[in-house]
């Protein structure tokens, strides 16, 4: 897989594929961001954007992770103390995941938020954007969007100006994001700063087969136990056959392939016997043909994701 592909490998938008390529012919070493708001535990929507930096780490970027510890806050998610508590917890879950502490550089949202020159910036933007805009900018990822509160407003115009300040040239985050993202790069050139390429991943389906919701519990967190994911998973909505919106098979295509070249579902003889997978695109060949039964795909989901998540648990462990 070349450069361009790894990239472009598993993402819903580009922002845009032109200005990608003519980074990657002019800097040998861009640099790439993922903004976390440090507001409870780290589940796999959080994995996937992670995943997507390993792609551009080993595409050779430079990643930037902020821990966007002031966002949090803003976003009524704790007092700074607890949600900085909560950042430690997330920089620690994401080098388990894979991401290469000498090759990442973890930032701190409160270490360079609070300067003068940053908060200058912030209010020169918000001079750009109307309120509706700010407000729209925050529906996906706002907290209590019905009644706001004017740090909400804020918020987008801050993650801007992280943009600028931070040196990035793409920013990459889920789909939800985009709107902020799109706020960055219409705004930031009026400001002397450059407009941010985007990298947008797909919001994926809990494991009931709806959106996923921290208060529906439809979701798998990095410190789940290898117990707690065979229950999940056993439970997990997965119809024969079916390729499209099955949250078994999105596991597979955006945590368990690009980590593994050959996938192992091990089933009794008279089953069949194991059945081994080199590909995503075999994969959902065999599962949408009927040679493999949604129980051994999901405890092939169980074995694998358990296995990624494995390095995650033992840090916390010695925590």
């Amino acid at each position: 897989m070349d450069k361009l592909e790894l990239i472009k490998r598993n993402v819903q938008e580009i922002v845009t594929e032109v200005e990608l390529e003519e980074l990657l012919k002019k800097k040998d070493k861009p640099v790439a961001y993922v903004g976390y708001e440090p507001s409870g535990k780290i589940h796999l929507g959080h994995v996937l954007t992670v995943n997507k930096l390993l792609d551009l780490q080993n595409a050779g970027f430079q990643i930037i992770v902020l821990l966007a510890d002031v966002h949090a806050y803003l976003n009524q998610k704790g007092t700074l103390e607890e949600v900085r508590k909560t950042a430690d917890y997330n920089r620690d879950c994401f080098i388990a995941l894979g991401l290469d502490p000498d090759k990442t550089k973890f930032v701190y949202g409160s270490d360079f938020q609070l300067t003068s020159d940053y908060m200058l910036n912030v209010l020169k933007l918000t001079t750009t954007a109307s309120l509706n805009r700010a407000r729209r900018s925050m529906d996906e990822v706002g907290r209590k969007m019905e009644d706001p509160k004017v740090s909400q407003m804020v918020y987008p115009m801050m993650q801007a100006i992280d943009i600028a300040l931070l040196g990035v040239d793409v920013a990459v985050g889920g789909i939800d994001q985009r709107k902020i993202h799109m706020l960055a790069r219409e705004g930031l050139p009026a400001l002397g700063f450059r407009s941010p390429l985007c990298i947008h991943t797909p919001i994926l389906l809990g494991l009931d087969g709806k959106k996923m919701s921290s208060s529906s519990e439809n979701f798998i967190s990095v410190d789940d136990s290898e117990e707690e994911i065979d229950q999940k998973m056993r439970k997990a909505f997965c119809p024969a056959g079916q390729v499209n919106e099955n949250p078994m098979l999105e596991l597979f295509r955006y945590h368990i392939c690009p980590r593994y070249q050959e996938i192992i579902f091990e089933r009794p003889e008279k089953y069949g016997g194991n059945l081994v997978c080199r590909s995503y695109e075999e994969l959902t060949k065999v599962f949408s043909d009927g040679q493999l039964h949604p129980m051994d795909l999901k405890k092939g989901a169980a074995k694998y994701m358990s296995m990624i998540l494995e390095p995650v648990r033992k840090v916390l462990k010695g925590n």
